[in-house]
């Protein structure tokens, strides 16, 4: 039993197209997990970030409305500064507890910042009791020594939470990395399964190749070598065949023809020998005549059906012209034979092949195409012999073609020769023979005989 080895094949390509999908949904979705956290760690320093940037600006903004207030001599404005001031101190306090959400956590550093920003917005409640002499007297050192160190205080505390969250923002960033590197040597694992498993497919593909290759190899040699002998077989049967038609139409011409010949003049002679009264007898004499020259074209026909001695005694050209006669007289048909070259060097395998396919292609042109018009050219240039059978029929039937015992014989004869045959249907109607045939060099055939028993 032969190791079938496309089920292997197969589980080792779906097992890879598998591996590959499982690998990069996993990969696909690690990499979602780190672009999100990415994403999340950015959008969270940014947002810490602008807390601090508007508690500075708060602040700043703090210090330039009440340096505006010292400045400004009109009392009674003071309510007004007093509620401004009221408002800056709940944004501030409100983006203080944004900030402290944000962290999520009970930080020293927050409650720090929390507790000097208190006392920096209450240091700002007796200025709005001040009368104006006061403001101009006591403004500038009350800025200096109350209201400076506190806002520095404070900045500097939201200048640690600021660096705080730089440095949480390294960190995160650094653990980000690790998870990208993770990833990164997972994708090279999964590249690297992928190329085994892909080269352990390929080399079972390949070997099993190899394998078929070297078992088609063997099984083309065996069909050539069977081949080559069925060819060999074949021109045997052809030339053992040609041989055996050959002697029976010798042996038909030469012994039978010679015995029927013999039998003619003894009828002759007892004609010549009987009575003139015996009218019997002369009507039996006439009568064996006639049954002993029906006998003897019958003979004469059956010697020429079975191969034309002129074939062998006179050449191609005399046979095609013998055989082209003897159709149109037999079946009424209109052949016309042009023959250009020189048939007489031909050896005897060409000229039989030649004879034999004009042969067939008439006698199908006749019986099965229903031809009235046939045309037979043979030409010869020393190289290649060729020979066209056309006729004016209703074309060539495919399963004729495909099954047809005669066809296939001129076909074995023209490649026992490494020539070619071609068939075509003309336009209109009518079907088209073409025999080529390459000419041999070095072989030639011994002159043709010219008279019959030479």
């Amino acid at each position: 039993m032969r190791l079938k080895t496309w089920p292997v094949a197969a589980l080792g390509l779906g097992s890879l197209l598998l591996l590959i999908a499982l690998s990069m949904l996993a990969s696909s979705r690690r990499a979602q997990e780190i672009f999100t956290q990415l994403d999340e760690l950015n959008t969270y320093h940014h947002n810490v970030d602008a807390k601090l940037r508007r508690l500075r600006s708060d602040v700043h903004l703090s210090g330039i409305f009440v340096r505006d207030y010292l400045l400004d001599v009109e009392r009674e404005r003071a309510p007004e500064y007093r509620q401004s001031l009221s408002e800056f101190r709940d944004t501030n306090t409100a983006t203080l507890a944004d900030l402290r959400a944000l962290l999520n956590r009970d930080d020293d550093r927050i409650v720090s910042l929390q507790a000097r920003l208190e006392e920096y917005w209450q240091t700002f409640e007796p200025l709005f009791d001040w009368t104006t002499t006061e403001k101009i007297l006591h403004s500038a050192s009350f800025l200096r020594r109350e209201v400076v160190p506190r806002r520095e205080a404070a900045l500097a505390i939201a200048q640690e939470i600021e660096e705080l969250n730089n440095a949480n923002l390294t960190m995160q960033r650094a653990e980000v990395e690790k998870r990208l590197a993770a990833l990164r040597r997972d994708l090279l694992r999964m590249l690297g399964q992928s190329l085994s498993l892909g080269l352990i497919v390929a080399l079972v593909a390949v070997y099993r190749l190899r394998v078929l290759e070297k078992r088609s190899d063997q099984q083309r040699v065996v069909a050539e070598d069977a081949e080559r002998q069925m060819r060999q077989l074949s021109q045997q049967l052809v030339a053992t065949q040609e041989d055996e038609r050959k002697n029976l139409s010798r042996e038909l011409h030469d012994h039978v023809g010679q015995v029927l010949t013999a039998l003619r003049m003894e009828i002759g002679r007892i004609e010549r020998m009987r009575a003139p009264a015996d009218a019997r007898l002369g009507a039996a004499v006439i009568e064996c005549k006639t049954l002993v020259d029906d006998m003897f074209r019958t003979v004469r026909n059956l010697a020429l059906g079975l191969r034309p001695s002129m074939l062998d005694d006179f050449g191609l050209q005399a046979a095609l012209e013998w055989h082209v006669r003897d159709l149109a007289s037999r079946y009424g048909v209109d052949v016309e034979l042009t023959m250009t070259g020189d048939f007489d060097a031909l050896p005897d395998r060409y000229r039989t092949c030649v004879y034999r396919a004009v042969q067939e292609a008439l006698t199908n042109c006749v019986r099965h195409a229903s031809a009235r018009s046939i045309t037979v050219t043979v030409t010869s240039n020393g190289e290649q012999l060729e020979a066209f059978v056309a006729d004016d029929g209703v074309g060539l039937d495919q399963s004729r073609r495909r099954n047809g015992l005669g066809l296939r014989g001129i076909e074995e004869r023209v490649r026992d020769l490494n020539g070619s045959m071609t068939i075509d249907a003309l336009s209109g109607k009518g079907t088209k023979l073409a025999i080529r045939l390459p000419l041999p060099e070095a072989e030639s055939e011994a002159p043709l005989r010219r008279a019959a028993g030479q």
